[in-house]
């Protein structure tokens, strides 16, 4: 299934980076941006993201065939209910959030009978914020997880998997309570770990800060994302984060014990092992 028209809603970092990717990567597609805020619609027009771009999300959508929601989690459903009355029968309607099981359960339930939702994920992403980040090979080489839920049509399916492929991911499907219970691990718990790591060192000595080196810096670095964004993507992933949280504690408790024994060969073996795990996951990744 081919797109001649793409309305993608939110011009941030991923939305943005969309726009360029539609536009390198398949020609003839007419581009059609929403933002919420003005200032946002006119930075959109001075970057030339969009054939047409508007802060009215219903006359955005209206005749695309294919819908991306590029917003936080939060404002998705109230968005979706302005254009659930003038999408397409035939448009398919996917997302970009962190977390799946929430997004397939509200847009599901607000398109059902009226187009073909899907919820996807591209891994794709950066420690800066906003439009004014975008690039459009942003999506080169990531994975996007597509999240079908029981009863969606294969072509659906294929369709929104041809997307991403075009724009440069490689795609993976997975139910949205595996994507969340896996992008837990992944995804938010080294976030929420950088951020633990930053506030260790402010707690328990500050003054070390001014020595920190380049370790520290490229361990922490992801901390630097948005709160807002990354405080409501740890809330409606809390099931998978607290399991994930509680895995991590245990594992930093074990390593506590190998230290009480001074057991070197113990805490060798499991730096080792991390360092292998590490450096296969690394060489798959570029492979």
């Amino acid at each position: 299934m081919s797109f001649s028209s793409i309305a993608i809603l939110g011009p941030g970092l991923l939305g943005g980076s969309l726009a360029l990717a539609v536009r390198e990567r398949m020609r003839g597609v007419e581009i059609r941006v929403w933002a919420r805020r003005e200032e946002s619609a006119q930075r959109a027009r001075a970057m030339g993201l969009g054939d047409a771009v508007s802060t009215d999300a219903a006359e955005i959508a209206k005749g695309a065939g294919l819908i991306l929601f590029c917003m936080p989690i939060g404002g998705m459903p109230e968005v979706a209910e302005q254009i659930a009355g003038v999408v397409e029968r035939d448009a398919l309607v996917t997302d970009v959030g962190s977390v799946k099981q929430p997004v397939v359960e509200r847009l599901g339930r607000i398109f059902r009978g009226r187009a073909e939702f899907v919820g996807s994920h591209p891994m794709a992403g950066s420690d800066q914020s906003g439009l004014e980040a975008a690039r459009g090979d942003l999506f080169q080489g990531a994975v996007s997880i597509v999240t079908p839920e029981d009863g969606t049509k294969k072509e659906t399916i294929e369709a929104v998997a041809n997307f991403w492929e075009k724009v440069g991911c490689r795609v993976a499907i997975a139910t949205p309570r595996a994507h969340d219970e896996a992008v837990a691990v992944v995804s938010h718990l080294p976030h929420l770990a950088a951020a633990a790591l930053v506030q260790a060192a402010l707690r328990e000595n500050p003054a070390a800060l001014d020595w920190r080196g380049n370790g520290f810096l490229d361990t922490t670095r992801v901390a630097s994302g948005p709160p807002a964004m990354w405080a409501e993507i740890l809330i409606e992933n809390r099931v998978a984060m607290k399991k994930a949280i509680h895995a991590m504690i245990e594992n930093l408790a074990e390593v506590s014990k190998l230290l009480d024994a001074e057991d070197l060969g113990a805490v060798e073996l499991y730096l080792a092992e991390a360092r292998l795990a590490r450096d296969r996951i690394k060489k798959k990744a570029i492979s």
